[in-house]
This record gives C-alpha cells, structure tokens and sequence, in this order.
C-alpha cells in the first residue's frame, strides 16, 4: 500500500515552501499583524500568479482544477509560515463553498474573480451561542416577493475586513428539525446596512471580525443553493474548510517541533547540547508522534472528502478533534523546551502558539467535533 504523494505532488509542496519562506518570513508576519489590514496586497497578487487560488476550482470556473488533496498540502506549508492573507477564509471556505452550493450562473460570475485574487470572501456562520451547526443560526431572513431583509450579528467571521463577498447563513423559515428552513445568501460587503468591526484577540495573524446586518435588502438571485435546504451543502463546504484548517495546523506544529529539534542542537547547559537530556528528547519525541498522527488523520480525511467515501464528515470531524489538542500541546511545549527565551517577544514560538489557540476553536473545538464524531458513527 502506498501512502506517499505523487511526483507532482511532491514538486507543489517544494515550490510552496520555497515560495514562502522567501516571501512570508517572520519579520513580514510581524509587521503585517500590526497592519490594519492584516495582510500584503503585493503577496496577494503573487500567490493569485503563482495560481493557488484557482488551485482546486474547475478550468471552466478559471482554475487549475487540482484535487483537494493538492490543496491540502498547500495549505500545510502556509501554516509553517503562519502566512497572514485571507486564502484560507476566501478559497478554503468561500470559494469551495460558492463551488458547492451555487449555480452554475453564480459560479460563473463569481469564481474567475475569487481564481484570479482580483476579489475575497468569507463565511459568516457562528452566532452568540457558538454553534457550529444549525441549532445555533438563529438570524432571520424575511422574504417578500423577490427579496430578502436580514436583521442579525455574525461572530468571528474570518478576514471579514478585506472581504469583498460574504456567505451568510440565515434561517428563512421555522420547523422542528433545526436543518430545515436555513439559506444562504452571497452578500456584496459594500450593501447597506452591513457594519465590520474587527475583533481583537491574540492572534492577529488571522483577524476575525463581527458583522452586523441591520435591514439588509438583496434580491433571491444573491440566494445560494435551495431556498430553506441550504445546510447539508454547507456542510460538505464546511467539512472540507476544516479539514484545510487542520492542515494547515499540521504545518506550524511541525515547524515549532523543527524549532526545537533545532535549539537543542545548539542551546548549551552543563557542558553538553541540551537535547542530549532525557526530558528534552522526550518532549520532541512526543512532538513528532503527535504531529505524525495529525498527519495521518488530515491526509486520511482529504482523500476521503476529495473521493466522496461514507466517512468523509466523520473523518473531518477526527481531524478537527485531534489537531485542535495536537497543536497547542506540540507549541506550548515547544515553549518550555526554548526555557525562558520561548516566552519572550523577540522569540517566534509564540507566534505559533497564539496561531494554535486560535486555530483550536475555529470551526469547532474538540469537545464538538468528538460529539460529532460519535453522533456520526452508527450504533
């Protein structure tokens, strides 16, 4: 049984990595955390060259038509970066999401831009009770005649501050089963009634944002997939932009173990490396499991998305359990392996360990993908 990537496969991840350890070293993720923005245009439009984009969109869409393993691998290496550019909110989960609830006319209009990086969007799902499924959309959508009027507040929407579009949920009508009665609605940033404000917290290499929709009117042709049948695509969407985040956890845990892998190489106590010391080689060693695990877990999940296998959402769903304790254990311990420079701001370890505590609940936390995970597994 092979398990190893294919040759073009290989050559992606190596043009990736060089890419951006050129282009996003730390100094740059430094400096663009404190940019109102949160990321570089110049780099936005190098990447949108280089096709990555496009990179899992159809040729007919204006994309290289690549599976989602491909984008798997990519989205790996720009976690070892901690690349701070909306690619993850706008193609791992807006783009993927239009390309698997929206017509072929809406494809149409809208895919070539987001293929090209000339527009972004984003998703706005979470709500104030911090559900991730449909028991927690609670914001309406009137509808009368051939429009819609949303009234509502959307939480932690990723990149939402340079959005150009936003897919947002809302439920269209009322029934017992949470799932029924919920739409979607591709919304132009610049509508009437939509109010941004960037939230603050400890990783500001990905910004989150809250929006407000106050009597927000758009036309039923904004309306994405069936009207009140939206979620089961918006779960297909969703299950792939986790297992993308996932990957992209994978890659900075890594990378913070190569941190210390590297440090104990060099760091000198007591007249010896102090890898030499059992408790450090133990640390690293339990670093490398784990990360070898995670790994296992999110290239098991691509393939299972990326072939339409049965378990696909339970394996997502692993995925998400498992990296979400994965990464901020490998980067806390990363810390404590650096001793007292870890801690400091001059040191990057932090940054990895802010991106992993950031990264750990979006999308879902542990506690609700292992519920997920057992609610999927027939009994």
């Amino acid at each position: 049984m092979d398990f190893g990537f294919s040759e073009q496969q290989e050559l992606l991840r190596a043009s990736a990595r060089q890419f951006l350890e050129r282009e996003c070293p730390p100094d740059v993720v430094r400096r663009l955390s404190d940019d109102p923005q949160g990321y570089s245009a110049d780099l936005w439009q190098k990447m949108a060259e280089l096709g990555w984009m496009g990179l899992v969109l159809p040729e007919t869409y204006g994309g290289l038509g690549l599976s989602f393993v491909d984008l798997t691998i990519l989205m790996e290496e720009m976690g070892r970066v901690l690349l701070p550019a909306p690619f993850f909110s706008s193609i791992a989960l807006g783009a993927l999401t239009l390309l698997e609830t929206g017509s072929d006319e809406q494809r149409q209009q809208m895919l070539p831009r987001l293929a090209r990086g000339e527009a972004k969007a984003s998703v706005a799902l979470l709500e104030a009770d911090g559900l991730y499924d449909p028991r927690g959309i609670a914001m309406r959508a009137s509808i009368r005649g051939n429009r819609a009027t949303l009234n509502g507040t959307k939480l932690f929407v990723a990149d939402a501050q340079v959005a150009d579009y936003v897919i947002c949920v809302a439920r269209t009508r009322r029934g017992r089963n949470p799932e029924s009665g919920l739409s979607l609605f591709m919304l132009d940033m610049t509508s009437p009634g939509i109010a941004c404000t960037p939230l603050i917290s400890m990783d500001q290499t990905r910004r989150l944002c809250e929006l407000s929709f106050t009597r927000v009117s758009v036309s039923l042709e904004t309306m994405l997939g069936g009207r009140d049948t939206a979620w089961p695509l918006l779960q297909r969407a969703l299950d792939k932009a986790t297992v993308a985040l996932c990957a992209e956890m994978v890659g900075g845990a890594e990378k913070a173990m190569e941190m210390c892998v590297d440090y104990g190489k060099t760091r000198v106590q007591f007249g010896r490396q102090i890898g030499g010391f059992q408790a450090v080689k133990h640390k690293i060693a339990d670093m490398k499991v784990l990360v070898e695990n995670a790994k296992s877990v999110v290239y098991y999940a691509a393939w299972a998305l990326e072939s339409g296998a049965p378990e696909a959402s339970r394996a997502a769903s692993m995925a998400k359990a498992y990296c979400s304790e994965m990464y901020p254990r490998v980067t806390a311990d990363g810390v404590q392996v650096h001793g007292g420079i870890g801690f400091t701001w001059e040191h990057n370890m932090h940054l990895y360990l802010k991106r992993a505590k950031s990264s750990e609940v979006l999308l879902g936390n542990t506690t609700w993908h292992r519920e997920r995970t057992a609610a999927l597994i027939p009994l």
